[in-house]
């Protein structure tokens, strides 16, 4: 009877896992790999809402620092089960809605990944980073009253 119930659990246990929301166990959507490099992949809502422009914003910094491929998708083009804003670095979920920071990723956390992960840098910074001071002031002023 033990020899049985090896096998069952084990099925059981295995239905359990696959009757999990999609968006649970979702892969990152679109290839995650481009020419041996990781892409950074940020799915976003129709049209973007804050959190996802918040996440294109930290792409386009971090795109202005490190050679990486970076992908933006559509919530609606990502699959059944997708949530935006969701962030992926290769197959790693870095952020969702409604799970891991809120779907929400910071310049120093994608940053932090990208090191440990030893990606090569751009020979020059972009020139976004050269108008970002001006831009938070930009910022600051629209959200003050």
């Amino acid at each position: 009877m033990a020899r049985i119930a090896v096998p069952v659990l084990t099925s059981l246990a295995l239905g359990a896992a696959l009757a999990l929301p999609l968006g649970a166990h979702a892969d990152a959507p679109g290839p995650t790999v481009v020419n041996g490099h990781k892409v950074l992949t940020l799915v976003s809502r129709d049209p973007p809402g804050v959190r996802c422009n918040n996440n294109i914003q930290v792409a386009a910094e971090i795109a202005n620092i490190y050679k990486i491929p970076v992908q933006v998708i559509p919530v609606s083009l990502a699959g059944p089960g997708a949530k935006a804003p969701a962030v992926y670095y290769g197959t790693e979920l870095i952020a969702v809605d409604g799970g891991a920071f809120n779907g929400m990723v910071s310049y120093a956390m994608v940053e932090g990944v990208l090191e440990v992960e030893d990606v090569p840098k751009q020979a020059t910074k972009g020139r976004l980073m050269d108008v970002k001071a001006d831009h938070d002031r930009l910022k600051n002023a629209i959200k003050s009253p």
